[in-house]
C-alpha cells in the first residue's frame, strides 16, 4: 500500500461524515409496502442515496429502483471481495426520549447523533470511504470489491435474500455492523409470536417497537389505573403518570445484549398479573420469563463454551379485542440443539393457551479461528491499532455475515466503547470511525491481494 494513505483517509473524514449525515436524514425504517416499495418509500429513497453517493465517489453503482437492494464496486477480475451491510434502521421509539430529533444529525462533542449512525449507515460510508482513500491514493484492484446494501436487514432479511437470489456471491468478504476484533460466531436467531384470543375482555395494548429491540417504555391506557401505580410503586418499577394513562419506564438496548436494558413490558406485565389481569399473554409473560432475559422457566440452562447463554426478549405487545399477541426473539448457542428449545417454548406457551407462530429465523454462523479469513482481519486490527490483546468474540447479534459463505462482522465498535444501536439518542464517537476507516482500508487493500 502507497505509504501517503493517511492522508488521503484524513481528507475524506469530513465528507464521510457529511455523507453519513444524508443518509440518516433519510426515516427508512419499516413500512410494509409504504408507496408501493416493499419496505416504504424511504427504504428506497435510502438505497437510492446509497447509489449516488457511491457513484460520486467513482464507483461503478447499481439500483434497479424496486426498493429490495443496491450495490456499488471497484477493480476487476473474476473474483469478488463483498462488503455487506444495510440502510434499514429500527424505529425510533418516543421522539421524546431524544435529545435531538432521530433523523435531524446532530453532531457534537466529537459525536454524531441520529438513528443509523451505528447501525448501519455510519460503517458502512466509513467502508466506503475507506476504500475510496485507496483508489485516490493510486491502489489499483487486481479483485472486485462490492458493496451490498440491503433494505431489510433488522426484520426479514428479504433485501438480502432477492440479492442472494439474483446476483452474484462474493467469495469472501465482512459486514461493518458489529465490534472489532472481528465476530466468528453469531447466534441461532428465533423471532416467533405467541398468539390467542382476548377472551378475558383484557384492555387494547400496541407497545414495542420491534422484535429485536428491548423496549424502554411501555404506555398502559386501560382500567384499574390506580391499582397499578400502586403495585409499581411496591415492586419499585419506575413509571410516569401522563394524560393518556401510565407509561412504564424500562431502559431501551439491542435484544443481542437484553441484559444491557429493562424491559418495560415485562414491568408492566408482572404489575399486571398481580392486580389480577387475566389475558393470557400478559400471564404467560409475568408467570414464566418475567424479567429474566435467559428464560430460566421455560428452558433450564441453555449454554456454550463457544457463544454463552440463550437469551430471551418479548419486544412487542398486542392486544385487540380480538386476539392477543406476544412478540419474542430468542438467540439461542451456536451449538445447542433449536428444536428442543422451541419445543419447551410451545409446551409454556399451550399451558396459557397461546399458540406458536414461528415469524422468522437465522441459522447460527461459525467460522473456525484458524481460517484465512479471520486470520487476514484479526492481523490487519491489531497492526492498524496496536491492539494486540483483543480476541475474536461471539455475539447474540445477527449480522448479514450469515447470509453468505466466508464472512465475518468486523468492526466498527472498538472494545469497550459504547453500544448505542437501536437505543434513544443512538450516535458514534467520530474519532473511532475514522480509526476504522484505517481498518477497513487496509483489510479491504489486503483482501484483494
Amino acid at each position: 500500500m502507497t505509504d501517503d494513505l493517511t492522508s488521503h483517509l484524513e481528507r475524506l473524514h469530513r465528507p464521510m461524515t457529511d455523507a453519513i449525515k444524508e443518509m440518516v436524514r433519510i426515516p427508512s425504517y419499516l413500512v410494509e409496502g409504504g408507496d408501493g416499495y416493499p419496505f416504504g418509500r424511504a427504504v428506497h429513497e435510502a438505497l437510492q442515496k446509497a447509489v449516488d453517493i457511491a457513484a460520486g465517489l467513482g464507483f461503478r453503482a447499481w439500483y434497479d429502483g424496486a426498493g429490495y437492494y443496491a450495490w456499488a464496486e471497484i477493480g476487476e477480475g473474476d473474483a469478488l471481495i463483498g462488503v455487506v451491510g444495510h440502510v434499514d434502521v429500527v424505529p425510533p421509539g418516543n421522539p421524546e426520549s431524544w435529545i435531538t430529533p432521530p433523523f435531524q444529525p446532530d453532531e457534537r462533542d466529537g459525536r454524531l447523533y441520529g438513528r443509523g449512525t451505528q447501525d448501519d449507515k455510519g460503517p458502512m460510508m466509513a467502508a466506503l470511504f475507506a476504500v475510496k482513500a485507496l483508489m485516490d491514493a493510486g491502489v489499483t484492484f487486481p479483485k472486485r470489491v462490492r458493496f451490498i446494501f440491503g433494505g431489510d436487514e433488522e426484520n426479514h432479511w428479504r433485501g438480502i435474500d432477492r440479492y442472494l437470489a439474483r446476483e452474484e456471491v462474493p467469495s469472501m468478504g465482512f459486514t461493518p455492523d458489529a465490534e472489532f476484533p472481528l465476530i466468528f460466531a453469531e447466534k441461532h436467531i428465533l423471532q416467533v409470536e405467541l398468539m390467542g384470543p382476548n377472551e378475558a375482555a383484557a384492555p387494547e395494548m400496541d407497545l414495542g417497537t420491534a422484535f429485536n429491540a428491548v423496549p424502554g417504555e411501555a404506555l398502559y391506557t386501560g382500567p384499574h389505573q390506580d391499582a397499578l401505580a400502586a403495585k409499581l410503586d411496591e415492586l419499585g418499577f419506575e413509571y410516569e403518570r401522563v394524560d393518556a394513562g401510565i407509561r412504564v419506564l424500562g431502559q431501551a438496548a439491542h435484544a443481542s445484549l437484553p441484559e444491557k436494558g429493562v424491559n418495560a413490558i415485562a414491568r408492566l406485565a408482572i404489575a399486571l398479573d398481580a392486580i389480577g389481569c387475566q389475558a393470557r399473554t400478559i400471564r404467560f409473560l409475568a408467570q414464566t420469563a418475567g424479567m429474566d432475559y435467559h428464560a430460566k422457566a421455560i428452558f433450564g440452562r441453555v449454554e456454550d463454551e463457544v457463544s454463552g447463554k440463550l437469551t430471551f426478549n418479548v419486544g412487542k405487545l398486542i392486544i385487540t379485542p380480538e386476539e392477543e399477541r406476544l412478540g419474542i426473539d430468542m438467540r439461542i448457542p451456536v451449538t445447542a440443539d433449536v428444536a428442543q428449545v422451541t419445543a419447551k417454548l410451545q409446551e409454556a406457551a399451550s399451558k396459557f393457551g397461546l399458540s406458536y407462530h414461528e415469524r422468522a429465523s437465522m441459522p447460527a454462523l461459525y467460522v473456525p479461528l484458524d481460517h484465512p479469513l479471520v486470520n487476514t482481519l484479526l492481523a490487519v486490527y491489531r497492526e492498524v491499532t496496536g491492539d494486540e490483546d483483543a480476541q475474536p468474540i461471539a455475539i447474540g447479534g445477527g449480522t448479514y455475515a450469515r447470509a453468505m459463505p466466508n464472512c465475518v462482522a468486523y468492526g466498527p465498535n472498538f472494545p469497550g466503547r459504547p453500544e448505542t444501536a437501536h437505543q434513544a439518542n443512538e450516535y458514534v464517537i467520530l474519532e473511532d470511525l475514522y480509526r476504522a476507516m484505517a481498518v477497513y482500508a487496509e483489510a479491504i487493500y489486503r483482501l484483494t491481494r
